[in-house]
């Protein structure tokens, strides 16, 4: 580095000797560097990117930044090369005034790490300030009287530069009279007084112009003059003298207004006027002296006068003369200087810097948040501060360096707890009574996305009406997140996956935004029972996060389907007749045919009843059917009066709201004995083949229903007695509330019963539940039985009864439902000889005579259901009429029936 100077080759090699800068060492944290003051632009200081270890190629990616509080723009660094210059004039004077040590404190701070550097760059002092002194002309009387040796206190130069540039030698003109003297004292202050070498005599020289010129130590030295002109004056030859030249005294900056600093005294050997003292500031006063200290030309009392303040000034020098009233006024001199001494009057002061807000709740501990400088304008003990935080916040301060401070993270945070922190960091320093000072701030917590979407609830049930209108809507499942923003925006989708052969989504669909579920195409009670899925809830955050839900929709069922009549094998007739041959011998009671029909809904939808339409004409037929069984008996014994040919239209009907019909034809021929044609010999010997073929089978049938209900009843048992003795857990059901259904006036099921179902998941086992059914009869019923046939109590056994209304039929009630065993028995409630029969439309009845028994698929069963109805009754061939028969008195419906119903044949 080069400078230019005004001065010779010599001062030239003296600057460059002091070139020797960017000196650099690594004690308490910090790089040293120096440089000249009045150094030109671009002047190299140092190296600092690499002296504080940092990639020149990272030094724009990671921000790095010089701040210097207060110094502007002195110093800046390329961040091509890392180096550090010198930007805009530095005038040491102007930053340092009179203070031994000038040095700029810069801060350097890089992200990505946050990392914070001091480096404290000194600033050489040049000989760039001539002396001065502070008048160009100083007049000074001297009386004649006085002795040699006098001196005559002088103002000195002041140089602004320190050091060997400040170190001033003083001459003054050649002459016979005067001499300079200069002294310097321990508070390196000089005194230069004019010494009266020989005695004056005005009447030779009146008047004695000298040049004082004041050189400082520097390479080249710099000069400064001021005209000395001293008047002799005669008469007043004594001046007034002080017992010392310099007076030290101290005083407290918090000094009221008046307080007494010290009072001088000086003597004049002189009588009279030419003794009295008049005491003053001697000229030229500082402004700082007049504004603090007041004198009081009387009796040389120095007060104070407005406020000290140790922090602006720490030392006055006060120079105080004494001035006789002689005609020639003779004057004393002395300098006072009062030492300030600090009180504990300054509160600290806390900046906080680069703050890193918001702070992810995701952060690490050990993070830096803030960065915080703590100062205080007094000394000493008054001015070491110590830092603390608020306590119960997971922040803690770090001390970087002398009066630094790095707000760190010091446990983990969770914005769901607690959103923002209001940190408070106080400051206090050491005096008596301390002072504190606090700064607050607030330190918001940024969201992240660790909270999933949840749902009030596991699974839910929903019930919706078969054939609903497609796009209607079922239900709406809602989730809550816990995050904000965008990791709180819940989207809901479905969780796909196949339903029988059809996918999930031709079934339902889920709205994205508002969770409503909407069924896309009628449902079919008959096709699908249960519709199990999973509906799944995700918010928007990176990476997303997301939890499903269980929706179980039970399709109900409604009476949309009408009775079907079922073919008799071997039945004759065209266009869906029956055509049977009826002997005209049999008696009253005897059952010539039996109407089958299935319905496909459930419960009282597929609950049938049968009944004979009135014959053309009005005629009364001798048949009649049987309302649940759809038998056909006769109501009489036949004659000749009856028509051969007996055409009969059955109305079938079921109980749904409205109720479906379906009309069955039956053709009854009516032969004598003997003239049945042989072809029907023929079919009555192959159906009695059949007969007893299906009986054979049926004995198999039967042995291995009972085997597999018998295990199937033990394995429930047990799983119940499991269930029952295990702890409620949340999802499964209790048992439910013993329900008790009053039999009807007409005589209907009474049972007590107490039911238990678990609706297994897609995933899960099969499906099982176990319905119990008790018969009895009303009283009613049981007292007229065995007493003959009444019209009333036929009429009131023809009406039907109904069962509870929270009764179903089961799965394999319904056509082609497979995979189920029904072992059924039910009563058959007479009303007397000859009166009809009140059956369930799934019947059987028991009876002591086994030989008088039929084998049938059950009502409301499909072809190839494995359900079976074991009915016993009066209404066989091979019984000549009716008679009483003893009532069963306990029947059940045993199901097993898997995830969900299959689908018709």
């Amino acid at each position: 580095m080069l400078f230019s100077w005004r001065g010779g080759p010599g001062a030239l090699s003296f600057l460059q000797s002091l070139l020797l800068l960017t000196a650099w060492e690594a004690g308490s944290g910090q790089i040293h560097y120096s440089v000249l003051e009045e150094a030109k632009h671009g002047t190299f200081v140092g190296r600092i990117a690499q002296d504080l270890g940092l990639e020149l190629a990272e030094l724009v990616r990671r921000q790095f930044r010089v701040v210097s509080k207060g110094r502007g723009d002195l110093l800046e660094v390329n961040l091509q090369n890392g180096i550090l210059f010198v930007n805009s004039r530095i005038d040491r004077e102007a930053l340092c005034g009179r203070n031994a040590e000038c040095s700029i404190h810069l801060e350097v701070i890089v992200d990505r790490p946050l990392q914070v550097f001091h480096v404290e760059v000194e600033v050489k002092d040049i000989n760039d300030n001539p002396p001065v002194f502070p008048e160009s002309k100083k007049r000074i009387i001297i009386a004649e009287s006085r002795p040699p040796e006098t001196r005559f206190p002088l103002d000195g130069a002041s140089d602004a530069d320190i050091g060997v540039n400040s170190a001033l030698t003083y001459r003054i003109d050649p002459n016979d009279y005067f001499a300079l003297d200069t002294q310097n004292n321990r508070e390196q202050t000089s005194s230069l007084s004019l010494v009266l070498r020989k005695s004056l005599d005005r009447e030779q020289i009146q008047e004695h112009s000298l040049l004082l010129t004041a050189n400082d130590g520097g390479k080249p030295e710099m000069t400064g003059t001021v005209q000395l002109l001293i008047e002799i004056l005669d008469v007043n030859d004594n001046a007034p003298e002080f017992d010392q030249f310099i007076y030290k005294v101290t005083v407290l900056e918090n000094a009221f207004n008046g307080t007494l600093v010290i009072k001088l005294n000086a003597t004049d050997l002189d009588d009279g006027t030419n003794g009295d003292i008049s005491y003053s500031f001697r000229r030229p006063v500082s402004p700082a002296v007049l504004n603090a200290f007041i004198i009081n030309p009387n009796s040389g009392e120095i007060r104070t006068k407005g406020k000290l303040d140790f922090e602006e000034k720490k030392l006055y020098e006060i120079p105080v003369e004494a001035i006789d009233k002689g005609n020639i006024p003779m004057a004393g001199h002395c300098t006072i200087l009062v030492e300030v001494l600090d009180i504990n009057d300054n509160i600290p002061h806390i900046t906080i810097t680069s703050l890193s807000l918001p702070v992810r709740e995701d952060v690490q501990v050990g993070t830096v948040i803030a960065l915080i400088s703590v100062s205080d304008r007094d000394s000493g003990a008054n001015g070491q501060v110590t830092c603390s935080l608020t306590p119960h916040v997971p922040f803690k301060l770090v001390s970087t360096f002398k009066n630094y401070y790095s707000l760190v993270l010091d446990s983990v945070l969770d914005r769901e707890s607690v959103s923002d922190y209001a940190v408070v960091v106080t400051a206090r320093d050491g005096g008596s009574p301390s002072l504190s000072a606090t700064a607050s701030v607030s330190v918001e917590v940024a969201d992240v996305n660790d909270n999933a979407p949840a749902f009030a609830q596991a699974e839910y049930t929903v019930f919706v009406k078969e054939n609903n209108p497609p796009g209607c809507h079922i239900f709406t499942v809602s989730a809550r997140d816990a995050d904000a923003q965008e990791n709180a925006l819940v989207s809901y989708s479905l969780v796909e996956r196949r339903v029988g052969e059809r996918a999930l989504s031709s079934y339902v669909s889920v709205h994205a935004e508002s969770g409503k579920v909407y069924a896309l195409q009628p449902l079919d009670h008959e096709e699908l029972e249960l519709l199990q899925f999973q509906v799944s809830a995700r918010d928007a955050g990176v990476p997303p996060l997301g939890s499903n839900v269980t929706l179980q929709v039970f399709v109900l069922d409604e009476n949309d389907n009408a009775p079907a009549l079922l073919p008799l094998p071997g039945a004759g007739g065209a266009g869906g007749a029956v055509s049977e041959l009826v002997w005209r011998s049999v008696g009253a009671g005897h059952v010539v045919a039996k109407v089958r029909a299935v319905d496909a809904d459930s419960g009282y939808n597929a609950w049938l009843s049968y009944e004979l339409q009135p014959a053309a004409g009005g005629a009364r037929s001798p048949f009649r059917v049987a309302l649940y069984t759809g038998e056909i008996s006769t109501t009489r014994s036949l004659d000749e009066a009856d028509s051969p040919r007996q055409r009969l239209l059955v109305l079938v009907r079921d109980h749904g709201e409205p109720a479906l019909t379906a009309t069955a034809t039956v053709l009854l021929s009516l032969v004598e004995s003997g003239q049945a044609p042989k072809a029907s010999s023929r079919v009555l010997a192959g159906a009695a083949g059949a007969e007893t073929a299906l009986v054979d089978v049926n004995v198999y049938l039967i042995i291995a229903i009972c085997a597999v209900s018998s295990l199937l009843v033990l394995t429930l048992l047990l799983y119940v007695a499991l269930r029952c003795s295990a702890p409620p857990s949340e999802g499964a059901c209790g048992p439910g509330k013993p329900t008790l259904v009053c039999s009807s006036a007409v005589g209907s099921w009474s049972y007590s019963q107490q039911r238990r179902q678990r609706v297994c998941s897609g995933e899960g086992p099969p499906k099982t539940d176990l319905m119990a059914f008790s018969p009895s009869l009303p009283p009613c019923l049981s007292s007229t039985e065995g007493t003959g046939e009444g019209e009333a109590d036929s009429e009131r056994l023809k009406e039907p009864r109904q069962p509870n209304p929270d009764w179903r039929y089961s799965a394999s009630l319904r056509a082609g439902m497979h995979s189920s065993v029904h072992l059924e028995e039910a009563g058959i409630l007479r009303a007397g000889p000859g009166g009809p029969d009140q059956q369930w439309p799934t019947v059987s009845s028991a009876t002591p005579e086994p030989e008088a028994g039929e084998v049938s698929p059950p009502v409301g069963a499909g072809v190839n259901s494995n359900s079976w109805t074991f009915k016993y009754g009066p209404g066989n061939p091979k019984q000549s009429g009716p008679e009483p028969k003893k009532q069963t008195q306990v029947s059940f419906l045993l199901r097993r029936k898997g995830e969900a119903s299959q689908p018709r044949q």
